[in-house]
């Protein structure tokens, strides 16, 4: 059996409406946790969300029957934070387990000594049920609603900014010179492709144009690095 959320809720048990959190934080955890409380208290952005998760469940299982599952709102909420904070299983259990804001999310109260430990295996089992196509579905939603929070108008352009690092990666020789001819043979396959569609003209060489990369591309995996600890004849033997 089971429910999105049992909406009985339990003496001494918080409403999640009436969770605080502290807007001067920076931390990544109270950010998806407001969003999600926003998502609960609009009722019709919560109906909506609850039609999808409802849809995790197998046909063969009887959601009223049978002994207790993980609610669906449980599996949103920790899904939900695992892939916005890039967490492990493990990490998540740890945030599940001692997390107060986080357990009063999840409908623990502190005040009737709610001590439930979620298992390892528990969240694996549980919360790999989010799939991202049910995930894609509960997004299109929850943008929806967002735009309408912002005063967004349907013919309007949607302008965003987001933020990127750079990950340090040991990658070996060739490799990204591999990686580097790849990029390459797929950028002059995609302008062929598109030239063709708009029929532009100037990319009939475009097999050539292939060719040659893969020239420079086998000149460069010949290349060899000297072993001298002089900068000069490294510069030379890098040129062979």
């Amino acid at each position: 059996m089971r429910k999105v959320i049992d909406m009985q809720m339990k003496i001494g048990e918080v409403d999640i409406s009436k969770i605080d959190f502290d807007l001067q934080s920076r931390d990544e955890i109270p950010k998806p946790l407001m969003g999600l409380q926003a998502i609960f208290c609009n009722l019709e952005i919560r109906e909506k969300v609850f039609k999808v998760l409802m849809e995790l469940i197998p046909d063969n299982v009887d959601p009223h029957n049978g002994r207790n599952g993980m609610g669906l709102w449980i599996i949103l909420v920790l899904g939900s934070l695992r892939l916005i904070c890039n967490w492990d299983y493990d990490k998540l259990m740890e945030i599940a387990n001692n997390h107060k804001k986080l357990r009063l999310m999840l409908g623990h109260s502190p005040i009737t000594g709610d001590e439930y430990r979620y298992a390892l295996q528990t969240l694996k089992d549980n919360v790999s049920l989010l799939t991202p196509e049910a995930l894609d579905k509960i997004n299109h939603i929850v943008v929806k609603y967002g735009h309408e929070v912002i005063g967004k108008k349907p013919e309007e352009d949607l302008r965003a900014s987001c933020d990127s690092f750079v990950v340090e990666t040991d990658v070996h020789f060739p490799t990204y010179i591999n990686l580097l001819f790849d990029a390459m043979r797929k950028i002059i396959v995609l302008i062929i492709a598109l030239c063709d569609n708009l029929a532009l003209p100037g990319w009939r060489k475009g097999d050539y144009n292939i060719k040659k990369v893969k020239k420079h591309f086998r000149k460069a995996q010949q290349l060899k690095r000297s072993t001298s600890k002089e900068a000069k004849k490294n510069i030379k033997g890098s040129i062979k």
